[in-house]
């Protein structure tokens, strides 16, 4: 079985150290058909700290830095492995509608292959990673929920990007860290109206793996939100291991497109130059 792994990290994201040569070599061992670097870029943390009035929703700044230094390491990169592996110049974009402007700018890069649209954040929130979920209440954390899948549909529906990144991120770290799963059945209309304006616009989602190898139990999105996107005409679906280190690249892949082939995808996809490419699983 082929193997492809369409979101990774390297040192230029924040909460990555991996030398993105290790991450390369490691690549090439696994034999991957496909081997994305998806650094971090938030778009609304794009200019240094001074830039903005209200500082305390990020940790980091510059990410304008971060981006510069991704795409240009790895456009050398596929330069020098050639066909040796197929390398693809991406970038996880975050928060696209609170700058729109950056986001604007990223997508237009010629250099990309491939952009990732991700939130992780909401507006007036900090990542959800940040969030102290130990007081809230359960009506609280509906609320947050609504609004993080409510943005989420405003990207899906703006569009102009490749996948939508780790949908349900949102309950990565209230569940790993404070045993907090909600319902997410709630939502399953905004979810829906989310996918069908990704298959109007010919955009598709990835089955993002590291909430298995995290503690959460499954993927991200699971099963059953890989299957409404598939039974609403979706038809671009990559997977990704979303490591930040050099041995977790590829890791659990092969339990994604398990998941795929239950929810009734027979490929899966990637993309150089913006345009998806297939891979029969």
């Amino acid at each position: 079985m082929d193997l492809i792994d369409c979101h990774t990290h390297t040192q230029f994201s924040v909460d990555s150290e991996a030398d993105i040569n290790e991450c390369v070599k490691r690549a090439c061992e696994l034999g991957l058909a496909a081997y994305a670097i998806t650094d971090h870029c938030e778009c609304n943390a794009w200019y240094k700290e001074e830039h903005y009035t209200d500082s305390l929703i990020h940790d980091h700044f510059d990410y304008a830095a971060d981006f510069e230094a991704s795409v240009t390491a790895v456009s050398k990169l596929k330069e020098q492995y050639g066909d040796r592996l197929n390398l693809i110049c991406g970038t996880e974009m975050g928060q696209p509608l609170l700058a729109p402007d950056i986001a604007e700018r990223i997508v237009t890069d010629k250099r990309l292959d491939f952009v990732i649209a991700s939130v992780h954040m909401i507006r007036n929130e900090q990542d959800f990673y940040f969030i102290d979920y130990t007081d809230m209440s359960m009506d609280d954390i509906c609320d947050l929920l609504r609004r993080y899948f409510l943005e989420v549909y405003d990207v899906c529906k703006w569009g102009k990007f490749d996948v939508l990144g780790h949908l349900t991120y949102c309950i990565r770290y209230m569940k790993c860290r404070n045993g907090i799963d909600p319902d997410l059945s709630r939502y399953d209309d905004i979810i829906a109206e989310s996918f069908r304006e990704l298959v109007r616009n010919g955009k598709g989602i990835e089955i993002n793996t590291s909430g298995i190898r995290q503690g959460a139990g499954c993927t991200f999105p699971d099963l059953k939100y890989v299957k409404m996107f598939r039974d609403l005409g979706g038809e671009i679906l990559s997977i990704g291991s979303d490591a930040h280190i050099p041995e977790d690249i590829g890791a659990n892949v092969s339990d994604g497109i398990e998941i795929a082939k239950a929810a009734g995808f027979t490929r899966l996809c990637w993309f150089k130059n913006r345009e998806p490419q297939f891979i029969n699983i």
